[in-house]
């Protein structure tokens, strides 16, 4: 049974929560790699899977800006205010902000459906000129877009949940796209005369399905309120002085990885596929501990600000960032190693060839060098966030996205693709120095010897797992041409002796379970 809401004031273990929200993310991470396999095998990196795919981007672009990113960032900081008040207040302003958003989100949507054109040039501006092309990915859209809605008013549900502690319900849902994109891969395409409308049918069936399915926790929390409209609430306007800035530090990320799917528009056809495919494998470490962390340090930080505990709020920082060293760094590396194993196994079958795997390959491999950056920066933001402070994310924001543009113009005309993911991973870095250089200026967080000792054990190991992979996995072209039962086999056996070895080096360098725990 659920408990109450004031029942969550109790001592919470962190390393348990972000158990939970890595498992779910995990079972969502895989979900969407049997939904990529099925895309690929039906798709393969062809004009139509580039039409899908900037037709799945726009409403999710504009869903990080409202939703997931931003939108948690401005709300939960102010939400644990109103938690310490009366409940009447807590239910007013949950409801007041359900209707803020409705509001807002139904607004941007109609508008959507009516440029649909202009949004696919401004996304996609290669496809001018390619008429065919252009019309799918703007009939798609025009399916595609009403997701935003859906989806944006979901993440409302999921941050309400997790700010009470209740983090299986949102972790899980991504995993009902995964199941709709599936299912309609499979079964709807033969009655389109193009198949991949169907998909764009089960984009948005999934939003209606995920919006529902936080329905069940709310109601058991009281927190289920009928939306009203009252956009001079002073919690709303705060929320909304925040949300501004917040629109671009949160989802910094995402905003350079769209900069780069508008320049891969202008690149040989297949390349907007290549970064997505790439990417895809990428979000498995981000979601397992990036954001796994990210989604239970916002709502502790915001409770110990308002708490005026300033050591809690350093030693959780610090344990959240031992954390996505300890766990980041090996991903990255592992990444890096088996690019090329990883995009042939999962991705090579059907319409998606040798030569897709070796570009999808290539990106990830750029991809990776910034993957531990984007899991600090990740980890950091919180610490900005929970104190209501988002123009500084902003500004360290602003810094990394020109970095991105200035790094993607000069490089993907000679580098191609590759370029533009080298540039994701160069503005991740700038964005996580200014972020972590911010936290020491202001005293908030101070690096301790066990983040020292912790940075330099993950190091080491990683180097050693490094080293171990590249003895034992066959070369890029084996994986090309092995059947997929051998490929399959042979990734399940290195990854499975890359992961023992890396655990068997920070074990012997010192590292033990209790170093994983917090509790606040």
């Amino acid at each position: 049974m659920e408990s109450t809401p004031a029942a969550d004031e109790a001592p919470q273990s962190l390393a348990a929560q972000g158990s939970v929200v890595a498992s779910m993310t995990g079972l969502s991470r895989l979900s969407g790699f049997a939904r990529d396999v099925v895309l690929s095998h039906f798709l393969g990196a062809a004009g139509v899977a580039d039409a899908f795919f900037v037709a799945l981007r726009i409403p999710n672009t504009f869903r990080r800006l409202f939703a997931e990113g931003a939108f948690a960032q401005a709300f939960v900081p102010v939400l644990a205010e109103y938690r310490a008040a009366e409940r009447w207040r807590l239910d007013a302003f949950v409801s007041r902000v359900a209707g803020a958003l409705a509001l807002a989100v139904g607004a941007v949507t109609a508008l959507g459906l009516v440029g649909a054109h202009w949004l696919v040039l401004l996304f996609a501006p290669g496809f001018h000129g390619d008429d065919a092309r252009l019309d799918v990915t703007v009939d798609m859209l025009r399916i595609t877009f009403p997701y935003l809605a859906f989806i944006s008013l979901t993440a409302f549900a999921g941050a309400l949940l997790n700010s009470f502690h209740r983090y299986a319900v949102p972790a899980f849902t991504p995993v009902l796209l995964n199941a709709a994109l599936i299912i309609a891969a499979i079964a709807a395409t033969p009655a389109f005369e193009t198949p991949a409308m169907a998909l764009a049918w089960g984009v948005l069936f999934a939003g209606v399905a995920q919006l529902l399915f936080q329905f069940p926790s709310l109601r058991r929390l009281g927190l289920l309120r009928a939306p009203t409209v009252q956009l001079r609430d002073p919690g709303v306007r705060k929320m909304g002085r925040l949300l501004g800035p917040a629109v671009f530090a949160a989802s910094v990320n995402q905003i350079n990885g769209l900069v780069g799917g508008i320049l891969a528009s202008l690149l040989a056809a297949g390349s907007i596929s290549w970064l997505y495919y790439a990417d895809r494998l990428m979000e498995l470490p981000v979601g397992l501990v990036a954001a796994a962390l990210g989604t239970v340090l916002l709502p502790t930080l915001s409770r110990l600000h308002v708490r005026g505990d300033a050591g809690g709020f350093a030693t959780t920082l610090d344990w959240g960032l031992r954390m996505g060293i300890l766990l980041g760094l090996p991903a990255a590396t592992a990444l890096f190693v088996l690019a090329a194993p990883l995009t042939a196994t999962i991705y090579q079958h059907g319409a998606f060839t040798s030569h897709d795997a070796l570009m999808a390959t290539a990106a990830l491999q750029a991809f990776a060098v910034g993957l531990p950056a984007i899991v600090l920066a990740k980890i950091a933001a919180p610490g900005y966030f929970a104190r209501q402070d988002t123009t500084s994310p902003f500004r360290y924001a602003a810094a990394s996205a020109a970095v991105n543009c200035g790094f993607g113009l000069a490089t993907f005309w000679w580098l191609g693709h590759v370029g533009l993911a080298l540039a994701v991973s160069v503005a991740a870095v700038v964005n996580a120095t200014l972020l972590l250089r911010g936290l020491l200026r202001r005293g908030d967080y101070a690096p301790t010897r066990a983040l020292w000792r912790a940075l330099g054990t993950a190091a080491g190991a990683s180097a050693a797992m490094a080293a171990g992979l590249a003895w034992l996995a066959p070369d890029a072209h084996w994986w090309l041409a092995a059947s997929i039962k051998a490929r399959v086999l042979e990734l399940a056996l290195v990854v499975a002796a890359g992961a023992l070895a890396y655990f068997a080096v920070i074990f012997a360098l010192g590292s033990r379970p209790r170093d994983f725990r917090h509790r606040v």
